[in-house]
């Protein structure tokens, strides 16, 4: 499948381009971008002189910076800025302090989770979300690979094999799916995930599967050379970075992504299918419901207890 190299770059946001281009920032421009990336709010009412005094350099250096992360001018900078803050994104790019307090701690890591999910939702393709679908509905059998963050991801997906309605498998080990992507044929899915898409292992796996003749889906975080590789490519972006106290939304994403996919197929499976799950998700509650000590719910609604003359009570109240 081919896909313009530059797609990612091209919807990036002026916070996501800045923090892209900063190793390759003059030393003064790198002073500019700090202050625009610790404050944007702030930034956005400064004059070009006042971002200038702010960050301690001089008015060129300003101009400079803006010529650099792409911007006409310093104008056109606040206007990308404004467009920036208006999808309320920046909170992403708070970063995490030795002396921050639970109270702020929660407020970034939420935030960040939230508008990071918020920015897969907005950049997903619901057409190659749909093709995913349709080849899972026409497929005999499911592999799903991944290693590390992405192996969590793969396990879950395999988890959810009812609502896929066909045999699912999630092998852990590399040598294992690599022996299973060999076995695949026509009628197997191989869901290939990696949020950078140039894990090596999950390549060599997915190259195999396509090999077999299997359908490779692919589920990353940008274009790259597995979602290049994939028939079918799934992009979940998110404010991933490498920060050491970020949390890992990219995982989080893949998980909302591998439910869509999962009801999807559900829903679009005969009435049979969708009959039997609906018994086995009733049994599960039945036997938490049980635990409890209350007796499980039958699925034609009558009440397990009741007797031909009604509920069997033993005079308690009902909860």
């Amino acid at each position: 499948m081919q896909q313009s190299p530059g797609a990612d770059e091209a919807t990036d946001t002026l916070l996501e381009r800045i923090t892209r281009e900063l190793p390759t920032l003059r030393k003064s421009e790198r002073k500019v971008a700090d202050v625009v990336l610790t404050a944007p709010d702030a930034a956005l009412g400064l004059t070009m002189a006042g971002l200038a005094e702010t960050a301690q350099v001089s008015e060129p250096t300003v101009v400079r910076f803006c010529v650099s992360i792409g911007c006409d001018s310093f104008q056109d900078f606040k206007i990308e800025l404004a467009q920036t803050l208006a999808l309320g994104l920046p909170i992403t790019h708070s970063s995490i302090r030795a002396g921050d307090s639970s109270a702020d701690l929660t407020e970034k890591l939420f935030d960040h989770t939230i508008t990071s999910l918020d920015r897969a939702r907005r950049t997903l393709d619901p057409d190659a979300v749909e093709r995913a679908v349709q080849a899972i509905l026409r497929a005999g059998d499911i592999l799903f690979v991944g290693f590390g963050a992405s192996g969590i991801i793969a396990q879950d997906a395999q988890q959810k094999f009812p609502l896929f309605g066909v045999p699912c498998q999630a092998p852990v080990d590399f040598h294992q799916q690599f022996i299973a992507a060999s076995m695949a044929g026509p009628r197997t899915v191989t869901v290939a995930i990696s949020n950078t898409g140039h894990t090596e292992q999950t390549l060599t796996v997915a190259r195999e599967a396509a090999r077999a003749g299997s359908t490779v889906v692919s589920l990353t975080g940008r274009t790259s050379p597995l979602s290049r590789l994939a028939d079918i490519a799934l992009i979940a972006r998110t404010f991933e970075d490498t920060d050491i106290y970020t949390p890992s939304t990219s995982r989080l994403a893949g998980l909302v992504v591998v439910d869509i996919l999962a009801t999807g197929v559900a829903l679009r499976r005969p009435p049979e299918q969708q009959t039997a799950v609906r018994r086995m998700k009733a049994a599960l509650a039945g036997m938490r419901h049980g635990a409890e000590g209350t007796a499980p719910e039958r699925l034609d609604g009558r009440d397990e207890t009741a007797g031909p003359g009604g509920p069997v009570t033993d005079g308690a109240a009902p909860r």
